[in-house]
């Protein structure tokens, strides 16, 4: 078994899904490995990790309207607000989301769906510059060489 680690730097530019499935592609591709497992992990506690539909735009507008309505900024009696009324709801949706991923490697590919996207999702509304963490574990084998 071999692995290979990266450190993805996104800068976000307030509240919002980010694709990052092409840095992840090109990460795997590079590695050389055909079959194992991809985990990646946000370094944030405001910010989270989302699979999700690529295709329609749509489909990020619907998610973060229901997040809005589901945890407004600046609820009364939140103690947490030091960095402003974003802050607490940012780490809500981060603890109601997912900070690492599990993703298959098959034949040198991610085994994502037809539709499937890995987003950033950054929870809070002024730009951030966030950490993501790739590490893949598997195994090249002569079969699936591209």
């Amino acid at each position: 078994m071999k692995q290979t680690t990266k450190m993805l730097e996104i800068r976000t530019s307030g509240r919002g899904l980010i694709e990052i499935t092409g840095q992840i592609d090109g990460f795997v591709r590079a590695s050389g490995l055909d079959d194992g497992l991809l985990t990646v992990f946000c370094r944030h506690t405001s910010a989270s990790l989302l699979i999700q539909e690529n295709a329609d735009p749509a489909v990020r507008h619907d998610l973060e309207t229901f997040f809005a309505k589901l945890i407004p900024d600046g609820q009364p009696g939140w103690l947490h607000d030091s960095e402003g009324p974003d802050d607490m709801s940012g780490h809500i949706r981060s603890a109601l989301t997912q900070t690492s991923l599990s993703i298959p490697l098959v034949a040198g590919r991610l085994a994502l769906g037809t539709w499937q996207g890995v987003y950033l999702w950054e929870h809070r509304t002024r730009p951030q510059r966030r950490e993501v963490v790739l590490h893949l574990l598997g195994e090249s084998s002569v079969r699936h060489r591209r």
